[in-house]
């Protein structure tokens, strides 16, 4: 019996032995460079127990048997095998670069492909990236990170649109790209940032896949999901923070506006108004008085992940709550989003992919960007005026010609002011995958989109002293808005390896329907003249026309498509794509349209002459061609509708009814992107430094423009009615991108990372067949021409106007220089002289010119994050160089309010040669010239932040894998010359754009954050 015995003890010890386990951690690098790799996948092998790194590569596994095997595994690297002892408690694990696949998987559209393997000019935005920027709207984080996109905002106020261009302005329609969620057509500006995985910038033939939406480039948005055989992880991100005006303009004082205005009245032969300026002071600072400072913003972020063999979930729900500078509660924006993402293999050959995501925004705005505007009148008010008058009450800007009937107090319109806006929306998709044998594939997806959106404004009963913003009748409008939309997408992908010749052919189709419907109506006399009663189930007045409205729509397109693949060796790459369009935007003969596209690549790194050059690690050449096109025009356009109004004899009475509404032409067709591109990617230095480089050419071919010149006898000037829509224009983009992109790491506890990247860009008109040669659009002042045209051999938008050359110094001058009387008055010493652009000897319409161009000629941005033992620095820069903006924010009445340059005008022979006398005589002073144009460059330090993250072995006492602490500042400061609030901003309009009415100023947000990982 004793060796029995003996045996049991050493059976026992044994057992013990083998079950002891224990906690193990560490991190994961890139061998080369020594940065973290986040979201690698860690498994004890034969196991199912697993988890992944962190942001900042760092993992945790917890009971862990002696002697087990950790297997790293990350797509792009090489799978490390790594067995554990006992005393190893912490890891420093480096994973090497796979030489036959590249770091990344890049989401190309009805599929993906290894990064190396890309033939077009595509860019990637990371979930880190943004992480760091914080934006509030997903556009935010394209600035300056992504060659060839700029990114520009229609205001500042919480909650507004943002612009994003691709490769420049291309049409005088819509040139906002199309941003495709997670397969299926969505709205890049509603989702939650922190729900982003990547950004995929399709910037050339690549996007032909997508056809007839593809013209004006593609955004690929692919959304966070588990990760297979890992531990649930919880994420909590937060942020607070205030904001406040990042720029104030430097207006007259109450002295200064005073003897000013002074010198003005003696100039004009006039009374002085103020006979006495002592005591008048610095004055009212309407501005301050208009803008907050400690504007609150919020945001809360919470997601949970994680998955088995089989199934991989992400749910995440978020909250942002955002004042205004200009109004606080007046003006804001509150965002609330969820997410849930559900991956499951069915069986071995099926999988199930859903994503569905719920936003609700709520929306509060003011008057802005405009004649009227809040900031209009903040700028115009005289500084000698009080806010309030002796009973407390809002001062009334007096009415006088001098003041006009639009310049009231900016403070009463602000409390005068109601509106509301809320909007929800459910998108999402359900996809299913089917192995049907291998290496052959069926995918089928069906994506949606549902909206409804409410909106109410009231118009209070009000006199601002006889002004045009009378209001002698209360009333509220009131909106009901749905739009839907749906496609279903079916496709096949068969890959194939013959020997070093691999294929990967596509075939599908989509079907994509959207139809939608609105109610307008309007309400008066509301009880007691109060936003609380402000409905129009209480309204009591009611008036003889209309005041109701409703549209509905209903719009489909059904598409083919197939693509084809080739390399050999991984080293010569061919693809082509062919997309068939069919679209009921378009009349019977023009519904089809075909889009080509060819695009090539050459590794030639992997070729044997290459030889071992340990300076050059990865070469590759590419080029491609393509046609893609653009329906995003108003639907019907190849009909005529009843949406114009009419009047009616019937039986000797008058009747209201309707008439034909925009003039028919059944021949509109797509508009024609024709792009083409040369490109090449290299890493250099052991991979430390990445550069890459495109030269584009993207021509806009048939261009639908609006409202072409017809005869009257038509009848396009009647009531609703107007001039057709026509393929009548050609425009090329073509430019140089340029990015470069180095990270090192220097020791074990400092890493670096540099990037830098550059777009030069020209824009030419090539075509305008609408009988007159040229558009106009935009607005200057009141009742002059307008000043942006689109015209052959010019840029899209281009400012047309009057050249100056300097100031009238004395009557000599003015005699010996071409009269200026059909201007509007003769010029006067201390005038601005205007240029005889014809030499005729005459100076009127005729010598406006070429005086300015809105579109930049090269952007830039500039970005470095340093990382040192466990804090983290990010900043991020955008540049602008070349643009020019035209001041429209000054009234020109006598009595208003100026900006100081003022006070360097011309007040006698020699004390000026660029601003004029200042005088309330008539002066042709105030003609759009480009005297109001100003070089609108900039420089803007977008984002800095300052990170600290906490030892994990001091948070893993309290069950916490991560806790970072940041400090940050959106918008830290602008260095240009512009005079106005943000040389930047656009209103959005191809011709038109550039022209600031007041643009509400970017804030400057300063940020505390905590960013938790359970």
């Amino acid at each position: 019996m004793k060796p029995n015995y003996l045996l049991i003890i050493f059976l026992l010890f044994s057992t013990l032995g083998f079950s002891q386990s224990f906690d193990i951690g560490g991190t994961v690098k890139e061998k080369k460079s020594g940065l973290s790799i986040p979201g690698v996948n860690i498994q004890i092998k034969n196991s199912t127990k697993s988890t992944s790194s962190d942001f900042d590569g760092k993992f945790t596994l917890k009971g862990v048997p002696s002697g087990s095997v950790l297997v790293f595994t990350f797509i792009g690297y090489k799978t490390l095998e790594y067995q554990v002892t006992k005393t190893e408690t912490s890891l420093n694990i480096n994973l090497a670069e796979d030489t036959k696949v590249l770091d990344e998987v890049v989401v190309i559209g009805y599929g993906s492909q290894k990064k190396r393997e890309v033939t077009g000019a595509v860019a990637v935005v990371d979930s880190k990236t943004l992480e760091v920027l914080k934006p509030i709207k997903v556009e935010q984080a394209l600035q300056g990170t992504v060659s060839g996109v700029n990114v520009t905002t229609q205001s500042g106020s919480p909650g507004a649109a943002l612009d994003i261009r691709i490769r420049g302005i291309a049409t005088n329609g819509e040139n906002r790209p199309t941003t495709i969620i997670d397969g299926y057509v969505g709205e890049l500006g509603l989702l939650n940032p922190n729900d982003i995985e990547s950004i995929t910038v399709l910037k050339d033939a690549q996007a032909a896949i997508y056809g007839t939406i593809g013209a004006n480039g593609v955004i690929l948005v692919t959304t966070k999901s588990g990760k297979k055989n890992s531990k649930s992880r919880v994420s909590y991100n937060t942020y607070a923070g205030f904001q406040e005006s990042s720029r104030k303009l430097n207006l007259l004082n109450a002295t200064e506006y005073a003897l000013l205005l002074n010198e003005s009245y003696a100039n004009g032969g006039r009374t002085l108004p103020y006979t006495n300026v002592t005591g008048l002071g610095k004055g009212t600072k309407w501005q301050d008085e208009v803008m907050s400072t400690g504007v609150p913003i919020i945001s809360h972020d919470l997601s949970m992940s994680g998955g088995s063999d089989k199934i991989t979930y992400s749910v995440s729900g978020s909250h942002l709550d955002q004042e205004g500078i200009v109004g606080q509660n007046k003006s804001g924006f509150l965002r609330n989003t969820a997410r849930v993402g559900l991956n499951a293999d069915v069986t071995d050959h099926l999988k199930l992919k859903t994503n569905v995501i719920y936003t609700y925004f709520n929306r509060k705005t003011l008057n802005e960007n405009g004649l009227g505007s809040v900031l209009f009148n903040a700028l115009n008010v005289p500084s000698t005026l009080s806010p309030y008058d002796s009973n407390g009450d809002y001062t009334l800007v007096p009415s006088t010609a001098g003041l006009g009937t639009e310049i009231i107090n900016p403070l009463a319109q602000i409390a005068n002011t109601y509106n509301d806006y809320s909007y929800k929306k459910i998108n999402g998709n359900f996809g299913l995958e089917y192995k049907l044998f291998d290496g052959f594939v069926l995918s089928s997806s069906m994506g949606f989109n549902t909206s409804n959106s409410k909106s109410k404004d009231f118009s209070k009963q009000i006199s601002y002293g006889g002004k045009v913003f009378d209001v002698n009748r209360s009333s509220v409008n009131q909106g009901a808005v749905n739009d839907n939309n749906y496609s279903f997408d079916f496709f096949a992908t068969y890959t194939k390896k013959i020997q070093d010749h691999n294929f990967v052919a596509t075939l599908g189709n989509t079907i994509f329907k959207e139809w939608g419907n609105g109610l307008f109506a309007t309400g008066y006399d509301v009880p007691n003249n109060s936003w609380e009663y402000a409905d129009i189930s209480l309204t009591t007045g009611f008036l003889e026309a209309k005041t109701n409205s409703s549209y509905n729509y209903d719009e489909r397109r059904l598409s083919y498509f197939g693509r084809m693949q080739y390399d050999y060796k991984g080293k010569y790459l061919l693809s082509a794509m062919l997309r068939r369009d069919a679209s009921t935007k378009f009349g019977p003969g023009n519904k089809v349209g075909y889009f080509p596209s060819f695009t090539a690549g050459w590794v030639v790194s992997d070729e044997s002459f290459f030889g071992q050059d340990k300076k050059i690690n990865f070469l590759k050449l590419r080029a491609s061609y393509g046609t893609l096109g653009n329906d995003q025009i108003p639907n019907n356009g190849y009909v005529s509708l009843l949406t114009g109004e009419a009047t009616y004899v019937f039986d000797g009475d008058l009747a209201n009814g309707r008439a034909t509404g925009q003039i028919a032409n059944p021949d509109l067709k797509w508009e024609e992107a024709r792009k083409f591109d040369v490109g090449a990617d290299m890493k250099l230095f052991s991979n430390k430094i990445s550069i890459v480089a495109d030269y584009f050419i993207d021509t806009r071919k048939d261009l639908l423009i609006p409202n072409i010149p017809v005869s009257g006898i038509t009848g396009n000037y009647a009531p609703g009615s107007s001039a057709p829509t026509v393929n009548a224009g050609t425009v090329r983009n073509s430019g140089v991108e340029f990015a470069i992109d180095y990270k090192n790491q220097f020791s074990d506890n400092f890493n670096m990372s540099v990037g830098y990247n550059v777009t030069f860009l020209k824009n030419k008109v090539l075509e305008v067949n609408n009988g007159t040669g040229f558009i106009e659009g935009g607005a200057f002042g009141v009742g002059q021409p307008a000043p942006s045209r689109m015209q052959v051999g010019l840029p899209i938008g281009y400012f047309y106007g009057y050249k100056t050359d300097g100031i009238f110094q004395n009557q000599t001058e003015i005699d010996a220089h071409p009269s200026q009387i059909a201007l509007g008055a003769e010029a006067a010493p201390g005038d601005i002289r205007f240029v005889d652009v014809n030499n005729d000897g005459v100076i009127n319409s005729d010598d406006r010119t070429n005086i300015g161009n809105p579109i930049p000629n090269a952007t830039m941005g500039f970005n470095v994050q340093l990382n040192y033992k466990n804090l983290d620095f990010a900043l991020y820069t955008f540049a602008s160089v070349g643009n020019d903006m035209v001041r429209n924010y000054e009234r020109t009445l006598s009595d208003a309010n100026r900006l100081n340059y003022v006070l360097d005008r011309w007040t006698g022979e020699g004390t000026s040669n660029s601003v004029p006398r200042v005088t309330t005589g008539a002066t042709a002073n105030n003609v759009f010239s480009d005297y109001f144009v100003e070089d609108a460059s900039y420089l803007r330090i977008q984002n800095i932040q300052l990170g600290y993250t906490l030892n994990p072995k001091i948070t893993e006492k309290v069950f916490v894998t991560k806790l970072r602490m940041y400090a940050g500042v959106n918008n830290l400061y602008t260095f240009t010359k512009y005079k106005g609030f943000d040389p930047g901003a656009s209103n959005g309009a191809p011709i038109g754009g550039g022209i600031d009415y007041g643009f509400y100023p970017i804030p400057r947000t300063y940020l505390l954050g905590l960013n938790i990982n359970f």
